[in-house]
């Protein structure tokens, strides 16, 4: 009886090992990761302070506590976010990187810069979409207008004279600036500056007329009484300013490509390890405490499956170079 059951204890021993060898890594992958200990960077491409920047801490602080290892928002601006991009991309599959980056990096900069080092839809591996958010048409207080419909008729009656800001060429409040003027039949002046802080300030001096503003600086600057909000360039209206229409709603559509933020890893990310990983981003971005930090400035979270994110790469990378090709623009 003894040996009987020695040999069953081994014959148990061997069918576990076996088990173990011939399971996939995915088991193994989804066990381990994340590391106690070891650290996940979640990559910015602007600097600390700004939006994105809240954003992502906000998501990281979350993360923290439902990984139950350290995330740290790392910051690396420049050259439009494709250093951070670069980074990103260069970095080992492994879930510890991780890249924070709205749709310019993906669907925009290939087609408005002549040098990008990176291929949008070879070089990483979608996780989630994290949150959406609208450009909206702003003005200084004192245009005489209060909607599209009288922006419009002003801009015919003083022809040339209707300037708009934009935090640099080629960027989104350019390209947006230029297709508005196209689709209504305007000529306006196109004043680049070199981020969005120069810009906003301007536009609350009055040195310039109008401009493209992320929604969350623009709700703070209207609050001043100093700017006005004409129109949100996204499919329906947002919170925390319900009040203001739609391009669509006031005539002008084909402006309604709202901005999205995604998280991304490198390329060649194994399946099961990206499902680990949207899992928890998916349950970070969940909580009550992201959500509303999300929503404080205008921006709605949006978690996703990977596959839903890579479609939405493509829509968008498809919808801004029409966009670019419509109204001309040459590579930068």
């Amino acid at each position: 009886m003894a040996f009987k059951s020695h040999i069953t204890r081994r014959a148990l021993g061997f069918w576990a090992a076996g088990a173990a060898l011939a399971s996939p890594f995915t088991s193994l992958a989804q066990s381990v990761f994340p590391q106690p200990g070891r650290p996940i960077r979640l990559v910015v491409g602007l600097a600390a302070g700004g939006s994105l920047d809240g954003q992502a801490r906000s998501i990281a602080k979350r993360l923290t506590e439902i990984a139950g290892t350290q995330v740290v928002v790392d910051n690396k601006p420049g050259a439009s976010m494709m250093l951070s991009a670069s980074e990103v991309m260069r970095a080992a599959p492994d879930g510890y990187t991780l890249l924070f980056a709205p749709s310019s990096v993906f669907a925009q900069n290939p087609h408005t810069l002549s040098s990008v080092p990176y291929d949008p839809f070879k070089d990483f591996t979608p996780i989630t979409l994290a949150s959406r958010g609208p450009l909206v048409l702003t003005v200084h207080q004192s245009l005489p207008v209060h909607s599209v419909k009288d922006l419009v008729a002003w801009a015919k009656a003083n022809p040339g004279k209707l300037n708009f800001a934009s935090f640099g060429t080629g960027t989104s409040s350019h390209i947006y600036a230029e297709a508005f003027a196209k689709a209504v039949g305007i000529d306006v002046v196109h004043v680049p500056y070199k981020g969005t802080a120069d810009a906003a300030r301007d536009l609350l001096e009055g040195r310039v007329q109008a401009y493209f503003d992320a929604a969350p600086t623009a709700i703070q600057n209207a609050a001043t009484g100093r700017i006005r909000i004409l129109a949100v360039a996204a499919p329906k209206r947002m919170a925390p300013m319900t009040d203001v229409p739609t391009f669509t709603e006031q005539g002008v559509p084909g402006m309604d490509l709202t901005s999205w933020i995604a998280i991304v890893g490198p390329a060649n990310m194994p399946r099961d390890l990206v499902a680990r990983v949207n899992a928890l981003l998916v349950q970070t971005l969940s909580s009550p405490d992201v959500k509303e930090f999300i929503a404080r400035g205008a921006y709605e979270t949006s978690p996703s499956t990977p596959a839903e994110l890579s479609a939405e790469m493509k829509l968008a990378y498809d919808r801004w170079g029409a966009m670019v090709r419509q109204i001309g623009f040459v590579k930068q």
